[in-house]
């Protein structure tokens, strides 16, 4: 009779351990009160506080567009559009765990108002106005970006390009999606500080950050993933999903980040099968490259969306013009400055490729 009390006191134990878990890790109450001006703790914040908080005061005066999609699961997902120019090119933001997107895209989101594009600011699930309770490191966030994505092709048309762009977890979440089947109108990602995979941080976290041994810990934390939050840790990674997908990538990462170490971006670097690049910030901690050095920050992610947008168009140009030839319609391109009226005879030989200033 002894051992079986102790049978199930262990029992208990390890159902509460496991409860404990998923509470920690991946539980944000239905209820938040987000406060958008609480920054993380410590010093390579704190000397960059008054900036921080002058960039999110001037985010959250200009006005926005408040608008909400329903998940594929039914969660309902907030996010805050800001209008730049019709027909401009947009991107959509994902900021990072248990942050705000104020917060995480006070800088980003500036640079990309100041180079003409529209910017869809998501709240993810579990945060700020959206709805969930469970936070599940990019596993089910990535096919809410895939929701995001379908509601700018419904409301902007798909020759609207997309960038997906994410700090932290967010940057995860935009590599993660990387391998779902995004529209071809998604020409680029912004990956700010991402971590390779789910487990993988969590196993830091819990030695370097938590002094637990993960051999330990993590079997108790992927088991309230599972019980207590129906998702698997190991479903996705950001390491997998870039070796499935030829979007192009650009990777960031502050050479001083005590969160997410710098060779988690390197690793998705070497596994990236498309255009690639990563850009590190010396000095910078997690989060703070844009802050830390503004100039250099602007400069990767001005060229990379150029190469995105020209690429874009002219694998746009090339689809009108097959799809026309095929049809045996006269269109208009173009095309370095120049407009080309190209047609083509019943006989399908090419007619005219004439510029026109």
């Amino acid at each position: 009779m002894t051992m079986l009390y102790l049978l199930a006191g262990l029992l208990l134990l390890s159902v509460l351990i496991v409860w404990y878990s998923y509470r920690k890790a991946f539980y944000s109450p239905e209820e938040r009160k987000e406060d958008i001006y609480a920054l993380p703790q410590g010093e390579q914040y704190e000397k960059e506080r008054q900036r921080m908080l002058s960039l999110i005061r001037e985010m959250d005066e200009i006005p926005y567009e408040a608008v909400s999609i329903s998940a594929k699961d039914g969660t309902k997902l907030a996010a805050r559009y800001y209008h730049v120019r019709d027909g401009a090119p947009l991107q959509i933001q994902f900021h990072g765990y248990r942050g705000t997107a104020l917060r995480d895209f006070c800088g980003g989101n500036k640079l990309a108002r100041e180079s003409g594009q529209n910017t869809l600011v998501v709240d993810q699930r579990a945060h700020g106005k959206s709805g969930g309770t469970t936070i599940t490191f990019g596993i089910r966030e990535r096919w809410d970006c895939l929701s995001w994505v379908e509601y700018v092709n419904q409301r902007f048309g798909s020759d609207t390009p997309i960038l997906l762009s994410g700090v932290s977890m967010g940057a995860a979440t935009v590599l993660m999606a990387s391998e779902l089947e995004l529209p071809c109108n998604v020409i680029g990602i912004i990956a700010d500080c991402p971590y390779s995979s789910p487990e993988a941080i969590i196993r830091k976290v819990c030695l370097e950050d938590m002094h637990l041994p993960p051999a330990l810990a993590v079997p108790f934390i992927r088991l309230g993933a599972r019980l207590f939050g129906h998702f698997d840790l190991r479903e996705a990674s950001a390491l997998e999903a870039v070796q499935h997908s030829h979007i192009p990538i650009l990777l960031i990462h502050g050479e001083d980040d005590r969160f997410v170490p710098c060779d988690m971006s390197r690793e998705i670097f070497d596994a990236c099968l498309g255009y690639k690049i990563r850009k590190t910030f010396p000095g910078a901690g997690h989060g703070l490259s844009y802050i830390v050095d503004t100039y250099g920050y602007e400069q990767a992610a001005v060229q990379f969306t150029e190469y995105c947008l020209n690429d874009w168009h002219m694998r746009y140009n090339e689809s009108i013009l097959t799809d026309a030839l095929a049809a045996g319609r006269e269109i208009e391109l173009q095309h370095d400055g120049l407009h080309y009226f190209i047609s083509r005879h019943s006989n399908s030989e090419l007619l005219s490729k004439e510029p026109l200033i």
